[in-house]
């Protein structure tokens, strides 16, 4: 399956029964239908379950055939995230089959009247609640029944502005921010239009899908509401990959990624690539190649995939894990974050092996379908619900981190210390205090850095919207830039002040920022701003925060458990030299 992963009714079961019983923190889910919802209920929980490890998922629904009641029920109880679930019959019971209420030509208009009348309502519900959770919608899945007189196969009047209608409906709550929508073209593709409807039980239970359906759709609705993390980077192969032919054997001019030359799905692989570059997605080369072929290569006016959009090329003829592992390097990241895409399986085999915690993809440029499907998988790899100026500056930034150490090794062959370097790196660090237009910034940092993370605790959208909310808590949020390029926000800080001794509950920091001594100004700027002696940091070892035990180790004295408490005095005795400007706004 392209997201998730297909469970059984007894599997759902076994998971939210499992999940009871760890006594995890509960998170709250309002499924708001206006049928019976059964087993669509179980699995939605369990698929939330899975996607939220540290939570226990409650799942709460309303009454039978009061959909806009079930809404107002559930706004009220102000829950930490939503599924709205609409189908034709809660727009109207006579687009149902299960309560008679008549068709004819007489009644269409009484009937798009109700249906404008009924979104119209749950479209003012949702836009004067000030609600901010997360909230996932699906718009109607079931076939009409024959309410019109039109024959089957053709779309009359009246359905057309059904579809009209929710159309518009749907539009309009987009712009609302919180609420997101179910692909309907997605819905398509992996739940047939012929496999969705069970008229037995509907007419027995008031239950109208079939298992599977209702499968389907609840795995759609928890990744609305708990969306995994997009990937950052994706390192790609060349030959019979970007582009058809082997570049040894037939020369840079003759490879080919067009119609003309049998090889047009090499040119949407390219044409693809270059989109995700566009969004801030981080692309590679790892090739068994000569270099100098590969540079006349991407020297092509024709390549799709342009040479400025790849970075690094690593192109040698040693193992391909070593190349990717090289990559790493360049871009920082963790193998976990990045996606591996070859035409050979004994090379994807060999990556896996040393990067297990990386996905690998098979390039089989002989079978375009094959080529079209990876293609689908990698944009829900790397969509985004929100493109943020980060992203536009993702690129540009990996390559002034390299310029960056590039420059230090230098300094340093010259026998320079590293505190010269970052003296002249004409460094300047941003910082704003509150909640602002930051925060869609912030909240991603906090649920996708792993390295310098005080306790690798993930928030959720309703967690982060009473944080912001809350004015006894801050949210610090840094800008970084130097003279080899802006950053952008790279550490976010948040915590509690309201008490007297500030506490830090989250902190964390790109690892494109590392050995710039941003933590260091960061806690300096904290103690300036709340005037505090003293700050507690609410530091849990994770297996992959080592960077951030070793610069608490250098300013404060580890406890074995519970928060660390640095004091002010202690830190700046054992803060090194800063060079930044700092703007505090």
């Amino acid at each position: 399956m392209r997201y998730g992963e297909v469970l059984r009714l007894l599997e759902a079961l076994e998971i939210n029964e499992k999940r009871r019983a760890t006594g995890t923190r509960r998170f709250r889910t309002w499924l708001v239908c206006g049928f019976m919802p059964l087993q669509f209920c179980d699995f939605l929980e369990a698929h939330l379950n899975q996607a939220l490890p540290d939570r226990t998922v409650c799942v709460e629904t309303g009454i039978y055939g009061d959909l806009c009641g079930n809404l107002e029920r559930a706004l009220a109880g102000w829950p930490d995230a939503m599924a709205l679930t609409i189908e034709w019959q809660d727009l109207d019971s006579r687009l149902g089959l299960r309560q008679l209420g008549g068709w004819g030509p007489e009644l269409t208009e009484d009937i798009l009247g109700n249906v404008s009348a009924v979104l119209g309502k749950i479209e003012s519900l949702l836009a004067e609640s000030g609600y901010r959770g997360g909230m996932a919608l699906c718009p109607p899945t079931l076939p009409l029944p024959p309410f019109s007189h039109e024959p089957g196969w053709m779309a009359g009047p009246a359905e057309l502005a059904l579809s009209n209608e929710v159309s518009g409906f749907l539009a309009r709550l987009s712009q609302l921010g919180f609420v997101h929508t179910a692909s309907s073209r997605e819905l398509d593709w992996i739940s047939p239009l012929d496999q969705r409807f069970d008229l037995r039980s509907e007419i027995a239970l008031g239950f109208p899908y079939t298992t599977a359906h209702a499968e389907v759709v609840s795995r759609l609705l928890a990744t609305l509401i708990q969306a995994p993390a997009p990937k950052k980077g994706l390192i790609t192969d060349l030959d019979d990959t970007v582009w058809r032919g082997i570049l040894g054997e037939v020369g840079p001019g003759a490879v080919c990624w067009d119609l003309a030359g049998k090889a047009l799905i090499h040119g949407i692989y390219q044409q693809f690539l270059a989109a995700l570059v566009s969004r801030g997605v981080l692309i590679a080369v790892a090739s068994k190649n000569d270099s100098a072929l590969v540079q006349e290569a991407f020297a092509r006016e024709d390549l799709i995939l342009k040479s400025e959009y790849v970075f690094p090329r690593e192109v040698g003829w040693g193992r391909k894990s070593e190349a990717v592992g090289r990559v790493l390097n360049a871009w920082n990241v963790g193998p976990e974050s990045v996606v591996f895409v070859d035409d050979s399986p004994m090379e994807l085999d060999e990556v896996r092996t040393s990067y297990p915690e990386m996905q690998t993809y098979l390039f089989t440029g002989h079978d375009p379908e094959a080529v079209y499907r990876l293609i689908l998988d990698l944009q829900d790899k790397f969509g985004k619900k929100e493109l943020l100026t980060e992203d536009r500056l993702r690129l540009a930034s990996i390559r002034a981190a390299a310029q960056f150490g590039e420059h230090a090794v230098d300094l340093a062959a010259a026998g320079l210390s590293h505190d010269d370097f970052l003296a002249r790196a004409e460094a300047r660090l941003t910082i704003h205090m509150g909640s602002g237009s930051d925060t869609a910034r912030a909240f991603e940092l906090i649920n996708k850095t792993n390295q310098f993370n005080i306790n690798g605790r993930r928030l959720t959208t309703s967690e982060w919207q009473a944080h912001l909310e809350d004015p006894s808590r801050f949210v610090m949020v840094a800008a970084y830039q130097d003279k080899f390029g802006p950053l952008g926000i790279i550490a976010v800080l948040a915590g509690q002040c309201g008490s007297g001794q500030p506490s830090v509950s989250c902190w964390v920091m790109s690892c494109r920022a590392f050995s710039r001594r941003i933590e260091h100004q960061c806690l300096r700027v904290l103690f300036s701003q709340t005037g505090a002696s003293e700050i507690l940091i609410d530091y849990r070892a994770t297996p992959r925060n080592q960077p951030v035990r070793e610069f608490l180790a250098s300013v404060g004295d580890l406890p074995s458990e519970g928060p660390l408490k640095v004091h002010q005095s202690v830190f700046l005795e054992r803060c090194p030299p800063l060079f930044h400007t700092v703007i505090t706004q």
